[in-house]
């Protein structure tokens, strides 16, 4: 294992230098117990001379403590605590007649950081929590105002960097609804308990909401104390759960704000760290995310165009864009996938990237996305040419019970045939919960609809997927199709795909399709179909029969 800092979380230029004028000593150790970092303030609290130090074995350094209180008390707590990589004490010199506040937290790669405070009798944490508020009365935790009485107090009392992580269960709903809320409140039950062993006796824990959870880290070198924390909550979590003999699996996502660097209050801290845990949620379940200044800045433009977006979808301010697929064999056109824009009426034309994820995070994909549905059928339903016509559907669409009698009535209004209406998912769509999403796409099938994976290739469980669910086509990630003509690996891999999708009976697409070397690769790989800008920029339905005519 490398010797180097990099190894753990770094400590940047600007923390150091406000750790060593805050009096605390700190000392920094990796996993074979060698010290890779300790301020003035740790030597001086040891009464020993830095130099020689530094990658020497710690514990040669605590015998060579001349102080046998300060030696004894700091070996024992080290060693006794050194397993479970986290404890707080408080200890005493007798003759020095000086009080003491200790911290140890774990670093990635095992390694340690102690944190030692000489501190008066009303600045050293309890023993136990000092609770202001009522309690939950399922968990025994936390209520939300508790959780802010106390930690506000705690804030106040402490001279300590603090940390506070935002908790949020990712398969929480799905096991309550199936097995029901009394099976439910006994896994909250179990979550509380494995919270409480993960942090230390004076960490405020709470249940702010349903399987919402949040947690106060006192002390301890920030960011890095409170990503240790979350990892072991994380890994605690995802542990699997006995209950009722049933074997139940919860994973958790997790948001982290720091103070004084994230927020002056609780109620900052409790804000920004939400924010960072729909950062970690976008990203996938499992995930830690701190909170980031962009972040509250894409809040701040959130409430200033959201009320803008559901005012233009109640004035239908968006239009359709359609983007050609070309049948590899044949030459010729056979759908289109439709894509929306919003003409703005100040800014003009907002592409879907600046306004899609605002969508989905505020809900208004729903309407939106049946907007989309029921043009997309009505403006296929009256072209010459009986082309089949595609729209993507977000994870918000495929969970919403309003999904199939949207495009059941969009087909019936508009007369297309349900088989020419195709309907493309991304395995993200899937991963929250892929049985109730599966189910609902049998159900679109059962009507005649036919379904896609799009950006196949991306995710860990694609192939996963294709034995769940007999999708009519798979649509190759651009980024195996760039430059395919160049790359034998992606070459290979755009051919085992294909080859996989001959054997299911499914077709294949390569999208990003830009020169005319990869459309023979791809054709030679044995795609069905390409898209891309070799064959067209997606174009508004003004410009749609010129491009029929060009490429028919």
């Amino acid at each position: 294992m490398s010797n180097s800092l990099l190894e753990f979380e770094p400590i940047s230029a600007r923390h150091r230098a406000e750790r060593e004028s805050t009096g605390r000593s700190i000392c920094v150790i990796d996993s074979d117990f060698r010290i890779v970092f300790a301020n003035q303030c740790f030597w001086d609290l040891i009464d020993l001379p830095p130099a020689g130090f530094q990658f020497v074995d710690i514990e040669m350094v605590l015998a060579s403590i001349r102080e046998d209180d300060m030696r004894n008390q700091l070996t024992s707590i080290l060693y006794k605590n050194s397993a479970t990589k986290t404890a707080s004490a408080r200890f005493e010199l007798a003759n020095k007649k000086k009080r003491y506040s200790l911290s140890i937290d774990s670093l990635i790669g095992d390694g340690l950081v102690l944190t030692v405070e000489q501190a008066s009798i009303d600045s050293v944490p309890q023993a136990a929590p000092v609770y202001f508020g009522v309690k939950d009365e399922l968990t025994g935790l936390l209520t939300r105002a508790g959780f802010n009485s106390t930690s506000s107090q705690l804030m106040q009392r402490s001279t300590e960097e603090i940390a506070v992580l935002f908790i949020d269960l990712d398969h929480f709903k799905p096991v309550n609804d199936t097995l029901g809320h009394q099976f439910g409140d006994q896994v909250l039950k179990v979550v509380a308990q494995r919270l409480r062993k993960a942090t230390r006796e004076f960490d405020a824990v709470a249940r702010l909401d349903g399987d919402e959870f949040a947690i106060l880290q006192v002390g301890g070198i920030q960011p890095a104390a409170g990503k240790a924390l979350a990892i072991r909550i994380g890994s605690s979590l995802s542990e699997p759960m006995l209950i009722d003999d049933q074997t139940i699996h919860i994973g958790c996502s997790i948001g982290i704000a720091t103070f004084p660097f994230d927020g002056e209050t609780i109620d900052d801290l409790l804000r920004n760290s939400d924010l960072a845990l729909r950062a970690a949620k976008n990203v996938g379940r499992g995930t830690i995310h701190f909170f980031e200044p962009h972040l509250a800045e894409r809040a701040r433009l959130r409430r200033k165009v959201e009320p803008e977006l559901r005012d233009a979808i109640e004035k239908e301010q968006f239009e359709l864009h359609f983007q050609p697929l070309m049948n590899l064999e044949t030459n010729k056109l056979v759908s289109f996938e439709a894509l929306v824009r919003w003409m703005h009426p100040t800014m003009g034309r907002i592409p879907p990237d600046q306004f899609i994820p605002l969508a989905e995070e505020t809900g208004l994909i729903v309407p939106l996305g049946e907007w989309v549905i029921r043009n997309a059928c009505q403006i296929a339903a009256k072209w010459d040419h009986p082309f089949g016509v595609a729209v993507n559907l977000s994870t918000v669409q495929l969970s919403s019970r309003r999904l199939i009698p949207a495009v059941v009535q969009a087909l019936k209004e508009s007369g297309l045939p349900a088989e020419r209406l195709e309907l493309e998912i991304t395995e993200t769509a899937l991963m929250s919960d892929s049985s109730a999403a599966i189910a609902t796409l049998h159900q679109l099938r059962d009507y005649g609809i036919r379904i896609a994976m799009d950006d196949f290739g991306t995710g860990y469980s694609s192939i996963n997927y294709l034995r769940k669910f007999p999708f009519n086509k798979i649509k190759i990630d651009r980024s195996f199709v760039t430059g395919i003509d160049q790359s034998e690996g992606s070459y290979a891999l755009v051919k085992m795909i294909t080859a996989l999708g001959n054997t299911l009976g499914i077709s294949t697409t390569a999208e990003g399709v830009e020169t005319e070397g990869e459309r023979e690769s791809a054709r030679s790989a044995g795609c069905t179909e390409m898209q891309g800008y070799l064959l067209s920029r997606p174009v508004p339905c003004s410009e749609l029969n010129d491009l029929i005519g060009r490429l028919t």
